[in-house]
């Protein structure tokens, strides 16, 4: 008898945690005292949870409270705080009644999805982009629109790629700042985005999770120019807290029940633990300001870096903690020559393959979010590579 296998079998691998295992594994087989694998293959920053957070989680534990589950849209005085950052950060005011503590920003996206798209709806995105996008939607019978952007454009969605879609996309997707290309959606850009999306019924989903990790133009939210935008963050990245898996969502009104509903039944709650920890987070904005001081000095030393290391065209550094980089002189397999550079420098970065399926084979991505002595020794190794 053959069983049925289902549409989400099919996935494709997220090729980022494949590198992720593969260094691992390089990094076992060393001898003793050998140099050490650099890690420039995941943006996971190298700074940890702040203090004050992890403060927080341990005095909850000691307090006896059982930290069970909590309300599925989180804690509320999370959600104030949350409420209370998009007042300071964006001058909005959001009700918490529209903020959902979602399992990081990974566990928001099925839940933005289902409530706001159908099988068969298509949702448009540009390429490069983050590939749990298009897995993702590909699992629940959506149709990825893929739209190819380079650098006239920052690797950025434009209103005439948008106008040129026939029939128009039942979803935007926008990523600012963006993984894998560090770039922007300035503030008018993501405006007029915003304002395409209300006249045109495209529902906006705006990716805004490495939001404070900008360095030279200031971000905004796209709930500043939509009510009907979807806004997704995360503590992972500005705030340094990838493995607690704590995210959340600011919902529009129409999606606000249909995603509480949802999040109930996939998900109960976020962990209360990594709630507690995610409120202090707020109070520790002095530590995170110097980590972000920490990711400029590797980025300015890596831009000038890599290009005498060979890797010249590299993508305008705005913001996040990524560079990609065209190496199409170098070569077209950017799966072998990631492969080869972990092997042969001892550094592992990630194959441009992952992010975009027609192009990628020429690109690599560099994360920077690891220790300073780490991206500057990666510059040298590199440099000394060909």
């Amino acid at each position: 008898m053959v069983l049925k296998i289902g549409r989400g079998a099919s996935a494709p691998p997220f090729i980022v945690m494949d590198v992720i295992a593969a260094a691992n594994a390089r990094q076992a087989e060393l001898a003793p005292g050998a140099p050490h694998i650099i890690r420039m293959e995941v943006g996971q920053p190298g700074t940890g949870a702040p203090a004050g957070a992890v403060a927080a989680a341990e005095a909850a534990l000691r307090s006896g409270h059982p930290l069970g589950y909590t309300e599925a849209f989180g804690l509320r005085s999370l959600r104030h705080r949350i409420a209370e950052h998009a007042k300071d950060w964006y001058g909005i005011e959001p009700p918490i009644e529209r903020i959902a503590v979602t399992v990081g920003a990974s566990g928001a996206f099925p839940l933005a999805f289902l409530a706001a798209f159908d099988p068969g709806d298509r949702i448009a995105m540009a390429a490069p982009f983050y590939p749990p996008y298009v897995n993702i939607l590909t699992a629940l019978g959506m149709v990825p629109v893929i739209l190819e952007a380079g650098p006239e454009t920052r690797f950025q969605p434009s209103i005439a790629m948008l106008e040129a879609l026939d029939p128009r996309p039942d979803g935007l997707i926008v990523a600012s700042p963006c993984n894998p290309a560090g770039t922007m959606l300035h503030r008018d850009e993501l405006a007029a985005i915003a304002v395409w999306c209300d006249r045109n019924g495209v529902r906006l989903i705006s990716d805004e999770i490495y939001h404070g990790l900008n360095y030279d133009s200031p971000v905004a939210s796209a709930a500043e120019f939509s009510d009907s935008a979807v806004v997704v963050n995360s503590f992972s990245k500005y705030f340094s807290m990838t493995g607690w898996r704590i995210g959340w969502m600011v919902l529009p009104p129409d999606l606000t029940r249909p995603v509480e509903c949802l999040a109930q039944n996939l998900f109960i709650s976020a962990p209360y633990i990594a709630q507690v920890a995610a409120e202090a987070a707020f109070d520790c904005q002095d530590e995170l300001r110097g980590n972000i001081a920490r990711y400029r000095r590797s980025r300015d030393y890596l831009l000038e870096a890599l290009p005498k290391a060979g890797f010249a065209r590299l993508s305008p550094a705005e913001g996040a903690f990524y560079l990609f980089a065209d190496i199409g002189d170098r070569s077209n397999d950017s799966v072998a020559f990631c492969a080869r550079m972990l092997r042969e420098a001892g550094v592992a970065v990630s194959p441009g393959v992952d992010f975009d399926r027609g192009r990628g084979n020429r690109f690599v991505r560099f994360s920077y979010c690891g220790p300073e002595d780490d991206m500057r020794a990666a510059a040298e190794r590199l440099s000394r590579w060909r």
